[in-house]
Formats: structure tokens, sequence, C-alpha cells
């Protein structure tokens, strides 16, 4: 149910663990931070042929927030990407062009085949497509999450009530979850507590939507 992807040590400082949970370490890959480079790319996505996009994905910090398109590109059918986020990820890579960054993912998504829309913070999704998910906890305050990137001001509250909302209307085919600090970024033992007590309610919540 839940697919743990570790780069920064995000999961392992808040000792962040839901049950039902596939764990992979790629802590030790080079070219992964914000930018991520053929090499390292390909390595990612033979790690991961065999998890599917169904389930809930907890994909590390913001910097990572790329994996999401090798979970979108497994999608066999048609369906909206739901974006939850702070910043677009919809930006032209600035150097290199086969270089896929954390700011730039989503125009990827959008090339592939299957998918027919793509909305940010936004859920008034086409009647008839499913929907894969992708959640940045910097869209939140930082009274409800901390992370290395600026944040919004959406409440935890306020995102649950969208996303049972989206899901009461379409069936949900996939969730990725992305966002924290890690200790070696500058995380307090209060940053930890914050993003641990978050990440364990998502956890919780987000299960029950995936069909």
């Amino acid at each position: 149910m839940h697919c743990i992807l570790n780069f920064s040590h995000i999961y392992s400082d808040e000792s962040f663990s839901p049950s039902e949970s596939a764990h992979f370490d790629f802590s030790d890959v080079e070219g992964t931070c914000c930018y991520c480079d053929a090499c390292s790319l390909s390595l990612l996505r033979e790690a991961l042929k065999g998890q599917p996009y169904s389930g809930v994905h907890w994909i590390d910090g913001g910097d990572y927030h790329y994996v999401s398109l090798l979970f979108a590109e497994k999608i066999d059918r048609d369906f909206c990407l739901v974006l939850f986020d702070n910043h677009s990820d919809d930006q032209e890579v600035s150097f290199g062009g086969d270089i896929l960054s954390c700011g730039s993912w989503v125009g990827d998504v959008r090339r592939l085949p299957h998918c027919k829309c793509d909305l940010l913070n936004r859920i008034d999704v086409p009647s008839d497509l499913p929907v894969y998910l992708s959640i940045d906890k910097d869209v939140m305050s930082p009274e409800f999450a901390r992370t290395n990137w600026d944040q919004g001001e959406m409440t935890l509250d306020e995102l649950e009530s969208m996303v049972s909302s989206l899901a009461a209307a379409h069936t949900i085919l996939g969730v990725d979850v992305c966002g924290g600090l890690s200790r070696a970024k500058g995380a307090t033992d209060d940053d930890v507590a914050l993003n641990r007590s978050t990440d364990m309610r998502l956890a919780s919540f987000l299960e029950r939507l995936v069909k």
C-alpha cells in the first residue's frame, strides 16, 4: 500500500514507516537532487519497475518531486494529474535538453499519452477521468509542515477537504507525497515532530482513498 523512497533520510529522521510499506534506499545514488540525469533516472526507473502506480508513494523532499513521473508513466488508462503544490513544477529546464528536474516534471507528465489534463491546486476534473494525485507538503503553511522550499497558506484540514471532494467524484488511481526537511538541511526536533505528525495523519487519510 505504501512505498517509501529514501533520498535524504527525511523518513528515517521522522521514524516514519506506515504498515505494509515497501522501502527503497536511493541515498547513495548521485545526480538526483533537484535535477536527475539520464543515468540516475534509468537506475530509479529500473528499481521501481515492480511498483504499481496505485498506493501511496512517499518520495522524500520536494527536491525529488520529479519521481512522480516514474509512477504516472505506468498508468495505462486516460487520467488527470491533480497537483497540490506551492509551485507549478512546470518550468523549462534551465540547461540541458534531457535533464528532468523537480521544477519541470509536470510538462513531462503532460506529454504522456494517457494524461488528458493537469490541474494545480484545483479539483475541477472532467467527470469521466480518474485522477493521479501528487501532493507537495509545501502547499501548506509552516504550521502544518516544515520544508526546504517557500510555502503556501493551506491548512491540513483544507487539503484533506479538497482531496475528499475529489475522491467523492473520481477514482483515485494513486497518490504520491513529497516535502519535508531533513536534519542534514537543518531540521530541528520540533520540525521533525511536526512533519511526522502530518505524515502519519496523511498516511491514514490517503490509504483509504486509493481504489
